[in-house]
């Protein structure tokens, strides 16, 4: 029979035991092992299956243990311990409140930023993540609280998660939706003073409501609101809103994404009114899907009396936008009659006219093209002053995938920079790495970021790291066997026919990890494009390898559950079974395990299309070497030191099957001739004695083994040079000092009037822009003999301008310089401004001018342009205003330098 209605029965703590119930609900306790122990000793034989959740452990631990720990005074100090621990945490100053350079001028770092995103992946014990954005948005929350950064993040709480993943016999992915309980998750329902659940309501066409709760996970000292629409309220359709991730057709991810944006912003108001938490300056959008905030705010200042016009500029001025996805079809978009229906008269936002919201996110076209459909970056972009890729290359590639929004600007103009995504060290590095650490300092953890950690990883023995390596990577033998073992018995095999699993990897045996979300372009079966030599790799007698696999496709991707299948059927295969693993259900608790045990890991996606790709860093935080394709972060930081790249072969004039036949032979030379050859040289003679020793695919024995020292030297490179640079603490930090802070200063210059001052003036330059014109530019006496100069000479610009309507002061007159291209485009450019020197004569026309310095040998040229000026402007790109000389041909030649 079926229940009708569900209740979390919880036991009533003890007195003494109350803080272990503050301890469960934050989730600090998900990166600090100290509380993870307390939760172990609650629950020591591990009979319950609720060990790595403590509020589930904590409602159904029995009453008689409970009074156990209650009488035992050696758990009551640990707990008291703990629990002191945690206020310090939550209370004490941290990097945030040290002294900020910005503070003496009256203009500070923001006093709260709200950071929304559509999926945290926090802890397995609460999954509301399906992949890399998550788990970034989770460490991104997890080294704001470190750090002491005051963030209020924002999202959805989804009833069925994202999925979980299993085979069927036929290697075929299965998907599964288990029905999440709030009550027995780490939250905390959002209440009003009075007791009664906070309420955000959105008004849907034809006089509907949505109707959403707002839980709470406290994620160290940062408060996560999650907005649920499986309420009472809400009729069956409005229920499902948030019933899963990514899930649904277009109107119900438009649902989603209204309610994340715009009852998002609203349940910030409510729980800053409610608990009073400075309200946010800084709104901050990971990816387009929460990009309706900006238009909640830019209602809430018109529903106030404010123009259009200056609430769009206020709003701007204090919102960051990131953007995640290297091509077009990563971007969510809309049919614009969608859009025009669910912010029409009767439905949200009655006071911003729809025509206004389609302008927003109106893809740019051709003067005699019908507009195309709405795209939620484009609108993330146009609300925000500031944004920003997730690596430096992927910078790059959003300046030209978007350098349609600013026409006339090259694409390294574009105003989008980049912050390279980080990973939380504390919650992806393993306890003996920390350990290992903690002892060569004397005791007590490091954040990873200063010498500390450093000098003791310089002063680690190599045997000591090379014993390191071989433990995780014998845990990681012992997990995977047992995965392997329920994935069997999940496909229907029987226990009798699976004592083969015993015999499944070994610890002496080079270890390669490959395990991400599986769309095309990560290409998971990029190893098997030549069956015959990885298997030559796998079985070979003397330096074999073995590979760990895993990962997910989305629940409508056939193509991706096809690559699944194929490399399952593979690793099915008896010859190689014990050497290939594919571990369905990816997720944090199977990464805690997968990455410190790995010797290499693999990443080969389609250069560039991988956006950051952190999966990587924590595997070098733990030690592991890393061999790549350079795209994302490993363009920018790899060096030999530390791993190998792939090669690639991404011209135009390589087709897509002969491409991935060139990087896969790439791949396979890499393995044979490199890397397999340095992790079995034992030619340094150190001696490293222990059982188990054997030798690759020998269990045991009393043999000894000699180190393999340039191996073990490029481990202690990538702890010592690389991992500083992954972590998430300088992620955030960059945020904070190059975004955050200027959002928070930009959000207070804009009064009201400054507002207002700054909209009149962009609406007065889209009436002038076009009577603004650069006339004839001349060199003067100081122009060089047949068309070449000497470095270090100068030359001294005049041109003509017109302004039309506008003056001098609204505009910034530039020469911009630099080498040339056979095409005459110019690189590596400088922009100098030029000053006003007479006018207007009476033909209207301003005079310009100014030296141009000769500061560099070849060939040489430059133009002049005009842009918009105004001291509120981010950058005189901003507007998307710029005005060139309109025939080239007839401005004096470039300058070839001798």
């Amino acid at each position: 029979m079926k229940a009708i209605r569900r209740f979390t029965v919880r036991p009533v703590l003890p007195e003494s035991l109350r803080p272990l119930g503050d301890l469960a609900h934050n989730l600090r306790w998900s990166w600090h092992p100290e509380t993870r122990e307390l939760f172990r000793a609650v629950d020591p034989g591990g009979r319950s299956p609720a060990g790595d959740d403590p509020v589930r452990l904590l409602a159904e631990v029995s009453a008689e243990r409970l009074a156990e720990l209650a009488a035992d005074p050696g758990f009551l100090a640990r707990l008291t311990t703990a629990a002191d621990d945690l206020r310090d945490y939550l209370d004490g100053p941290r990097w945030y409140q040290s002294e900020d350079p910005a503070a003496g001028e009256g203009a500070g770092r923001p006093g709260a930023i709200a950071y929304f995103s559509p999926e945290f992946g926090i802890t397995a014990a609460l999954p509301q993540y399906s992949g890399g954005l998550g788990i970034l948005a989770g460490d991104h929350l997890k080294a704001a609280s470190d750090l002491g950064v005051p963030l209020i993040g924002v999202g959805l709480l989804y009833r069925h998660g994202y999925f979980r993943q299993s085979l069927s016999l036929e290697g075929w992915q299965q998907e599964h939706y288990p029905v999440l309980d709030p009550h027995e998750l780490p939250l905390t329902m959002l209440r009003e003073d009075d007791g009664a659940p906070a309420r955000m309501v959105l008004t849907l066409p034809g006089g509907r409501r949505l109707h959403a709760a707002v839980w709470q996970a406290q994620v160290g000292r940062v408060p996560l609101l999650l907005l649920d629409s499986d309420v009472e309220e809400n009729g069956p359709v409005e229920r499902e809103v948030t019933d899963r991730l990514y899930g649904g057709g277009s109107e119900h991810r438009l649902l989603q994404e209204m309610l994340l944006g715009i009852g998002g912003v609203r349940a910030v108001r409510a729980y800053c009114r409610i608990s009073g938490h400075p309200a946010p300056e800084v709104f901050h959008t990971n990816e387009g899907h929460a990009g309706f905030l900006g238009l909640e705010r830019i209602r809430e200042l018109t529903d106030g009396g404010t123009e259009f016009g200056a609430a769009l500029e206020s709003v701007r001025a204090g919102t960051v936008f990131t953007t995640h996805t290297p091509v077009p079809a990563g971007i969510d978009r809309f049919e614009r009659e969608l859009i025009a229906r669910h912010f029409g008269p009767d439905g949200e936002l009655p006071g911003v006219e729809a025509e206004r919201v389609l302008a927003l996110g109106t893809e740019p076209t051709a003067d005699d093209e019908e507009p195309g459909l709405f795209n939620m970056a484009v609108m993330g972009l146009r609300l925000a002053q500031r944004a920003n890729g997730v690596s430096t290359l992927h910078g790059q590639v959003s300046r030209e995938m978007f350098a349609g929004l600013w026409p006339g600007f090259d694409a390294d103009e574009v105003p989008i920079t980049s912050v390279t995504n980080g990973v939380h060290e504390p919650t992806w590095v393993a306890p003996e790495v920390l350990r290992l650490g903690a002892g060569r300092t004397g005791g007590g953890r490091t954040d990873g970021s200063g010498p500390g950690i450093r000098d003791a990883v310089a002063r680690i023995p190599d045997s000591a790291l090379w014993e390191l390596r071989r433990t995780l990577r014998e845990q990681l033998v012992t997990e995977v066997r047992e995965r392997l073992r329920a994935s069997w018995l999940q496909r229907g095999a029987g226990s009798a026919e699976l004592g083969w699993i015993d015999g499944v990897l070994s610890p002496d045996v080079l270890t390669i990890g490959f395990a991400r979300r599986v769309p095309s372009y990560k290409r998971l079966t990029l190893m098997l494009r030549d069956p015959d030599r990885l298997r030559a790799l796998l079985l070979h007698p003397e330096r074999p390898v073995q590979i760990v696999v895993a990962g997910k496709a989305h629940p409508a991707d056939d193509g991706g559950k096809g690559l699944i299948q194929e490399l399952v059927r593979f690793s099915d295969d008896p010859r190689v079974r014990h050497r290939l693993v594919f571990l369905p259900d990816y997720g944090m608790a199977m990464a805690r395990k997968l990455y410190p045990g790995c010797d290499v890991w693999l990443n080969n996606p389609l250069r560039p299309l991988e956006a950051c790709g952190t999966s990587g860093m924590k595997a070098a935080l733990n030690g592991a070497l890393n061999l790549s394709v350079r795209d994302g972060w490993w363009d920018e930081w790899y060096e030999p030191d530390f791993g190998w790249v792939i090669p690639t072969a991404d011209g135009s004039a390589t087709d897509e099957d002969r491409r991935d036949e060139l990087e896969a032979n790439a791949l396979y030379t890499l393995l044979e001739q490199q890397i397999a050859p340095r992790f079995y040289d034992r030619s340094g003679g150190v001696v490293a004695a222990g059982p188990g020793r054997g030798g690759p695919g020998r269990g045991g024995g009393s043999a000894v083994a000699t180190l393999p020292r340039s191996w073990v030297e490029m481990v202690r490179r990538t702890l010592l040079t690389l991992g500083p640079k992954v972590l998430a603490g300088r992620m955030v930090r960059e945020y904070v000092e190059r975004l955050y802070t200027p959002a928070a200063h930009a959000h207070r210059a804009l009064t009201p009037d400054a507002a207002a001052e700054l909209a009149g003036f962009k609406a007065r330059l889209r009436d002038a822009w076009p009577q603004v014109s650069v006339g004839r530019v001349e060199t003067g006496a100081t122009e060089p003999a047949g068309g070449s100069g000497e470095l270090g000479t100068s030359l001294t610009l005049r041109v003509r301008v017109t302004l039309g309507d506008l003056t001098p002061d609204d505009v910034e007159v530039q020469v911009v310089a630099g080498r040339v291209d056979g095409s005459d485009r110019i690189t590596d450019a400088t922009a100098v401004p030029l000053k006003p020197a007479a006018g207007p004569d009476l033909a209207g026309a301003h005079l310009y001018e100014g030296p141009l310095a000769l500061d560099r040998t070849g060939s040489f040229g430059y133009t002049v342009r005009v842009l918009p000026a105004h001291h509120l402007l981010a950058s005189g790109a901003e507007p998307g205003l710029v005005a060139v000389p309109a025939d080239v041909s007839a401005q004096a030649p470039g300058v070839l330098l001798r």
